[in-house]
């Protein structure tokens, strides 16, 4: 499904122009990537594989430095999980405290309670080492796609004012990404809020994981991403009940998937 070759050295820079090159919108091509990665050599490969897809790259080699390059202009964050200082886990977190910018992990570690704790920490996509060029861009352009719909930049953005979606007290406002809950703003990451949008206008409508995920991530679905709609289910709830153990919005039905009750029933 990949390509065989594994990103653990930078290809020599005459090797660059054989990878497939996608034909994403100019707007995608333009989208400001930070990369943090204590190694220089994976930095280093990314970079080049990035910039030859027209990605504006800025990298850092620990946390506390890419804290100070993360701007309100980023649209994508790589980040090695695994760094002396600041660990990864410690920089997503601090992320997450000034800007709902996607953020795609890099790690050694390749088991499942691992890739949790990443999304746990605020992370929206894991991927373990070694991996390819093209898993590796295939994960940053189906982050950045999702992303741009979030903040209202895709081409096609709708020329309506106002566009409000509202039931048993939640509002959004689609037009500016706004949640409202009773009245109270709600900070939501892009995936949760695409995930709240998508259940409130199919309201009592039972999603199954593989239907979330396949409608809000664009890929295939494994046994193995039941995990990730879970999590993501769970930080949402946090935000937006009043007792995530006892939620009256987004209903678990047993053995079948989940649902945003209308009625709060």
């Amino acid at each position: 499904m990949f390509c065989e070759e594994r990103l653990q050295k930078p290809a020599a820079k005459g090797t660059i122009g054989t990878i497939h090159r996608g034909g994403g919108r100019k707007q995608m091509q333009n989208s400001k990537i930070l990369i943090i990665e204590d190694d220089a050599d994976i930095r280093e490969g990314v970079r080049i594989l990035l910039e030859s897809e027209n990605y504006q790259v800025t990298e850092a080699d620990n946390g506390s430095r890419g804290l100070e390059l993360l701007t309100e202009d980023t649209d994508l964050v790589i980040l090695d999980i695994m760094m002396p200082g600041m660990s990864g886990l410690r920089t997503c977190e601090e992320i997450r405290k000034r800007s709902n910018v996607p953020v795609l992990f890099l790690t050694a570690k390749s088991q499942e309670s691992d890739k949790l704790i990443g999304l746990m920490a605020g992370g929206d996509d894991y991927l373990p080492k070694p991996f390819s060029y093209a898993e590796l861009l295939g994960r940053v352009k189906a982050l950045l796609r999702r992303y741009q719909v979030y903040r209202g930049k895709t081409e096609k953005q709708e020329e309506e004012t106002d566009k409000y979606l509202e039931l048993s007290g939640i509002r959004i406002n689609e037009e500016f990404n706004e949640v409202y809950v009773n009245g109270e703003e709600k900070e939501l990451s892009n995936i949760e809020y695409q995930m709240l949008l998508l259940m409130m206008k199919h309201p009592r409508k039972i999603f199954s994981a593989q239907n979330l995920y396949e409608s809000i991530w664009n890929e295939p679905y494994f046994y193995t991403c039941n995990s990730t709609v879970m999590v993501h289910i769970r930080k949402l709830r946090v935000k937006i009940e009043k007792d995530p153990q006892k939620p009256e919005y987004i209903k678990t039905e047993w053995g079948k998937g989940y649902k945003f009750d209308a009625y709060g029933a």
